[in-house]
């Protein structure tokens, strides 16, 4: 895509690199390069107590290439609404929907400043498609529908991704208020794509983890079952196989078996007719 046609992202606001945070952590762990001392401080804290935290990252990223491809390629979907972006990184969602359907229409949302600082990183498309990046609160979320009009056409079915984002909403009511909120605003055969932290694996290592994350981190966060997890799905149709380890959501098809559970559970889920 020409980048004189491409959507240009705001004013960037002062990064503040005394404290941490999610997305520049994620970056850590994922081998990026988009992150500060405190960031690789913290993350250093957290491999420490769960030394398996760099190998969920990872998880969690395979996760969504596997989901994208479901969703532009079997369930046929051409609009995306990624919330809690984090860093650009290899295989970003528009990279991933496009490959398979370059007509594929992506916008992108965070309200990380250094996420926004390099957002243009997102803006890049095929000819075909587009891609746009909102600066905004998941918690706001007819705001994120409404700037998302600009470039989806929400008449027409839509995934929306949370990958490792609702974990930072504490409280169960007010997560589930905000899936339904930005649900309501779909189309139905409209899906949704969640990723989430439990401690169904590694029990006390992984709780730790997170009381470390929140001594130090910003935002804080917690774990949920994944009862919990199938509970953000309310009203809607879970795809096979359900809410599981995202190592376990689909898995290329090996000669060594099952692999791995891990404390990142995931769950993808389509919104029926009349609803």
């Amino acid at each position: 895509m020409d980048d004189s046609r491409a959507p240009h992202p705001p004013p960037v606001p002062e990064i503040d690199t005394t404290v941490s945070h999610s997305a520049r952590i994620w970056d850590y762990w994922l081998g990026g390069k988009e992150n500060y001392a405190v960031d690789r401080e913290l993350g250093d804290q957290i491999a420490a107590v769960l030394p398996d935290i760099v190998e969920q990252a990872r998880a969690d990223r395979l996760f969504l290439g596997r989901a994208v491809r479901f969703l532009a390629g079997e369930a046929g979907v051409r609009q995306f609404l990624d919330i809690g972006t984090g860093l650009p990184t290899a295989d970003n969602t528009h990279e991933v929907a496009q490959r398979v359907a370059p007509d594929a229409r992506v916008v992108y949302v965070d309200n990380d400043p250094l996420v926004l600082a390099h957002a243009r990183a997102l803006l890049t498309s095929t000819p075909e498609g587009a891609t746009d990046y909102l600066d905004a609160d998941l918690r706001q979320a007819e705001a994120v529908l409404r700037g998302a009009r600009a470039t989806l056409d929400l008449t027409e079915p839509v995934a929306i991704t949370m990958l490792g984002v609702l974990w930072h909403i504490t409280d169960d009511a007010e997560a589930l208020d905000i899936v339904r909120r930005l649900m309501a605003g779909t189309a139905p055969g409209s899906y949704l794509a969640i990723a989430h932290p439990t401690i169904e694996i590694t029990g006390e290592r992984m709780a730790a983890a997170i009381r470390e994350w929140n001594r130090f981190g910003k935002p804080p966060g917690i774990h949920r079952t994944p009862r919990q997890i199938e509970n953000l799905f309310q009203g809607l149709e879970l795809v096979e196989p359900g809410v599981v380890s995202c190592t376990r959501w689909r898995p290329e098809a090996t000669p060594f078996g099952e692999p791995e559970e891990m404390d990142q559970f995931c769950g993808v889920a389509r919104k029926p007719a009349g609803s």
